[in-house]
């Protein structure tokens, strides 16, 4: 006689490939966080390690910025004239105008929003059919059956009452210097600028990018943030107090993979 073969619906099959890969995904989380936990193992007692300086557009994520550009138009002398025509002074310009220039960025950040709003809806429905009679009698022909008085009732009932308030208040001011790391076809610099500071273990991160125009360049080389286009400030940090802060990676991974 032939072995039994166990039954197998074809439902587990989705639900074991399911778990499968749920498996693999936490398998995978524990490998990445174990080496995270080795890393962080190793370097107990010692305060956390600058980052090398590099070159922006070598990493891996940086992209040139491409904008749409006027036509160019070329450069032209007066006859006997020093003076080229569009030039911003006589003498050179010492402010940044440049692939590697380096300029000051002054961050002035400072927002305050109070946002507040309600909204109610109330509505209720009543339906009801009332039938006495079908041709002129009061019983179905042919059944005998009497007709209920009343054939459709409905009643329905809906209430919504939504509330939301926002509270925000935000400051930031600090100079920051960044690098010219690329000049487009109509003059305008793309600047990026980072710096790390390290107070007790922590390491405080100040990150800017964006377009800024040459004309908005004052005079002492410097350039105000909220003249900077299409601008990214980033400020945060790292190290013991930011580990505190977040909740651990399996809570991270959890909170990802359930649907609860």
């Amino acid at each position: 006689m032939a072995p039994r073969v166990p039954f197998r619906s074809e439902r587990s099959r989705p639900l074991t490939s399911s778990l499968l890969r749920l498996a693999l995904v936490g398998v995978s989380a524990a490998a990445v966080g174990g080496c995270a936990a080795f890393d962080r193992m190793a370097n107990v007692g010692q305060q956390p390690a600058l980052s090398a300086i590099e070159n922006p557009t070598a990493q891996t994520n940086y992209k040139p910025v491409q904008m749409p550009m006027p036509d160019p138009i070329p450069a032209s002398y007066s006859p006997n004239s020093l003076w080229r025509n569009g030039s911003r002074a006589f003498f050179k310009d010492q402010r940044a105008q440049q692939v590697g220039d380096i300029l000051t960025v002054k961050v002035k950040f400072t927002d305050k929003a109070e946002i507040e709003n309600e909204t109610k809806r109330d509505r209720t429905n009543s339906d009801q059919s009332n039938i006495d009679a079908m041709l002129g009698k009061s019983k179905i022909p042919l059944l005998g059956a009497a007709i209920p008085s009343a054939m459709l009732s409905t009643d329905s009932t809906s209430t919504y009452d939504g509330k939301g308030s926002v509270t925000r208040s935000e400051e930031l001011e600090t100079n920051v210097a960044a690098v010219v790391t690329q000049v487009l076809p109509n003059g305008n610099l793309v600047v990026e600028g980072k710096q790390e500071i390290r107070v007790n273990f922590e390491i405080r991160e100040l990150i800017v990018a964006g377009i800024v125009r040459p004309e908005d360049i004052e005079s002492d080389n410097t350039i105000a943030s909220e003249k900077i286009a299409q601008a990214r400030i980033a400020y945060g940090g790292r190290g013991q107090i930011t580990d505190i802060q977040q909740p651990r990676y399996g809570q991270q991974v959890l909170d990802i993979i359930l649907p609860f």
